[in-house]
């Protein structure tokens, strides 16, 4: 587990404690709580609140979640450590903080795994994203559903990316994560692991000379004013993990777990629809703001070099076999 900071120890041991959340014959003596590291306006809050009036009306409102968006109640480390102990009921987070303690983490963030968003929905709403949540509960959660962030793409202040050796001598952002930096360098530019809130500067100063990032977050980053070329590689289309604390599912009723499972399971379609519409709506601006869109990306190219990234990062039968079942699957109707 991560070092809880002093904040966040407080949560976990003081009245947000799991003991005060949940009565023994399996009801809320106050509300549950679910976190979530984006602002309110995200699709993923959105999400998690009509998670929250969904659970609370299948159970006749005595199972009623507080949402708590922008870090409020930590970052997503700190959060992800909370749900463990049971301070948080409900986590919703990017699958990277996940990536060490659970390794089936990884197989959906590999690059160019997926060939479209619908491969990666299928996958996911399918056997291997069953295995993948259910491999969360022996670390502390349950599994309860993936919300998505779209299709990863390069952007660069001033150089198309079609092929590989476009990337040649290229600084690209990533955040944090030696898959990141994998992936990049097996792409043929230069990884520069960086905070996301200094890319913007970054990109002005020419400490890097791009990065890498959905539709909507370009956008709202306002990053687009700075790097102007988005080439469509489609790299990475890792979902996120909506997950709900052990501790907290082992105090619950069978039929007030079922009842979770019942409104998590709902909130996916209505997150799926917010995000397309957001996607929509954030390509809308950043055309209008005179973006250029590189379509003709040789994302096979890319691909054929993605092998030693995968055997290296699946190294283990099952994670092997969790890329094939996904490679395999639906091959047929692309």
């Amino acid at each position: 587990m991560l070092r809880l900071n002093r904040r966040t120890a407080l949560l976990a041991g003081g009245a947000f404690g799991a003991s005060a959340l949940l009565g023994g014959c399996g009801q809320a003596s106050r509300a549950l709580l679910a976190a979530d590291s984006q602002p309110e306006n995200y699709p993923t809050v959105a999400a998690l609140r009509f998670f929250a009036a969904e659970l609370s009306r299948l159970t006749g409102g005595r199972l009623n979640v507080d949402v708590y968006p922008s870090e409020q109640l930590g970052s997503q480390n700190d959060t992800l450590e909370l749900a463990q102990l049971g301070g948080i009921d409900f986590v919703r987070i990017n699958s990277a903080p996940l990536n060490v303690l659970v390794p089936e983490t990884l197989v959906p963030s590999l690059p160019f795994l997926f060939r479209s968003i619908d491969h990666m929905r299928e996958a996911m709403d399918g056997e291997p994203g069953r295995a993948i949540l259910g491999a969360l509960e022996e670390h502390g959660l349950i599994g309860l559903a993936f919300y998505e962030s779209g299709a990863r793409s390069i952007y660069t202040v001033d150089r198309p990316v079609r092929e590989p050796q476009d990337m040649a001598g290229l600084k690209i952002r990533v955040q944090t994560s030696d898959l990141f930096v994998s992936m990049i360098e097996a792409m043929g530019g230069n990884a520069t692991p960086m905070a996301y809130g200094e890319v913007y500067q970054g990109m002005v100063q020419g400490v890097i000379d791009g990065a890498e990032n959905n539709f909507p977050s370009y956008e709202s980053s306002r990053h687009f004013e700075v790097a102007p070329v988005y080439s469509l590689t489609r790299h990475v289309m890792a979902p996120e993990i909506f997950a709900m604390s052990k501790r907290s599912w082992d105090k619950l009723s069978p039929a007030d777990r079922e009842a979770v499972l019942q409104a998590a399971r709902a909130s996916v379609p209505v997150m799926r629809e917010i995000w397309d519409r957001r996607v929509i709506e954030s390509r809308e601006i950043i055309t209008s703001a005179g973006v250029q869109f590189i379509e003709d990306v040789d994302r096979n190219a890319f691909s054929e070099r993605m092998q030693p990234v995968w055997d290296f990062y699946a190294d283990t039968p099952r994670l092997s076999m969790l890329v094939e079942d996904i490679r395999n699957m639906g091959a047929s109707n692309d």
